[in-house]
């Protein structure tokens, strides 16, 4: 089910400054949206997004609360900013990014998005290989493009196409590209002149106190599981060096150990850390020079230097460096299992490969 998102966005805070008072000021704004709601979540440098269902109902409907939002944030923060509501991120946004254009916020009726995607460019999809294609096609609109059928458009252009296409029929609500998370830190400073950082909640330990009991309350209601909280451990893989646990559990008492000083595990992938851990990593085709796979020795070599890498059935990007293998040789005693890690740089980001079973995946993707 396609969620139905209300996206802030500020056209003067989207580029971050070196000073970093673009991402302050940007901070400003989440906080004077969070106190119309508790969940709001940093989409990229300059946006944000919320659910809509529980906002809406209290606030009177989609429309009041995109009027309270602007409203609050050109108020309290001086922002010019755009509101956008829409089934899915991709649509909220450009709904925001009209908005902006408009001075007004745009809602985008549920079931609707098909139709309001219908007019923009393909050149939205920010797959410029792709779009360059459709173009010479014929097919410069997202309706056009929507209309062709997508086992056609995934047989010739492969799954990342589909995937486009599946958002501009509304079938899908987001694609991959459009978050790139930060986190902003709020610093406030006393009369004399010293500098305090936030908690976690905010400034006081009054605040801190309020939070946790309003988690303590929404546990009770509806158990233990509903509130999760991220916990470090060890582990060679980047989906093994963090897991979630009942935010009670994280708080108990007990042995924590900090990973920072830690030994190193034999096979660990060296820092520094990936910025994203792909829940379900694509597959990816590794190559060299001469267009033949690029796969891993049983001494834990490269059996050719990778100079081309595809994602997911994409386009072909030179790989500029690479560093490994690092091959894991694990549970020998019962259900062995035997991967190999590899780090590869392209034009489009520095990605971390694991290979199994003759097969390679994008395990997870710097910053």
């Amino acid at each position: 089910m396609v969620r139905r998102l209300l996206v802030v966005r500020c056209p003067g805070l989207l580029d971050e400054d070196e000073q970093g008072r673009a991402g302050r000021n940007f901070a400003d704004v989440v906080a004077a949206v969070e106190a119309l709601t508790p969940v709001v979540d940093v989409v990229a440098p300059g946006m944000s997004s919320l659910t809509t269902r529980g906002p809406s109902r209290y606030f009177g409907g989609d429309q009041a609360l995109g009027d309270l939002v602007t409203g609050i944030v050109a108020t309290r923060c001086g922002h010019e900013v755009g509101v956008g509501v829409a089934d899915g991120l991709f649509a909220a946004v450009l709904a925001a990014t009209m908005a902006a254009d408009e001075g007004r916020p745009v809602i985008v009726e549920p079931s609707g998005t098909p139709e309001f995607l219908a007019p923009w460019p393909v050149a939205v999809l920010d797959r410029p290989d792709l779009t360059s294609v459709l173009e010479r096609l014929g097919v410069h609109h997202l309706g056009q493009f929507a209309a062709l059928p997508r086992r056609h458009v995934a047989a010739r252009f492969g799954t990342d196409a589909a995937t486009c296409h599946d958002v501009a029929t509304g079938q899908r609500g987001e694609l991959a590209g459009i978050r790139r998370p930060v986190r902003y830190r709020r610093v406030d400073h006393d009369p004399a002149g010293t500098t305090t950082q936030a908690g976690f909640w905010g400034v006081g330990d009054d605040i801190e106190r309020s939070a946790l009991q309003a988690v303590a309350r929404i546990t009770a209601i509806t158990g233990p599981a509903a509130v999760l909280v991220g916990r470090q451990r060890d582990g060679r893989s980047p989906g093994e060096w963090a897991r979630l646990v009942p935010w009670d559990a994280g708080r108990r008492p007990g042995r924590r150990r900090d990973l920072a000083g830690a030994a190193p595990w034999p096979g660990r992938i060296p820092r520094p850390a990936p910025t994203l851990v792909h829940a379900r990593p694509p597959s990816a085709d590794l190559v060299g020079a001469d267009g033949r796979p690029v796969g891993v020795s049983s001494h834990g070599e490269a059996t050719a230097v990778p100079a081309r890498l595809s994602i997911d059935g994409g386009s072909w990007r030179k790989v500029h460096a690479w560093a490994g293998p690092w091959p894991i040789d694990e549970r020998w005693w019962a259900a062995r299992r035997r991967r190999a890690h590899l780090q590869v740089l392209t034009a489009s980001g520095a990605h971390l490969l694991v290979r199994e079973q003759r097969c390679w995946w994008v395990e997870a993707t710097y910053d």
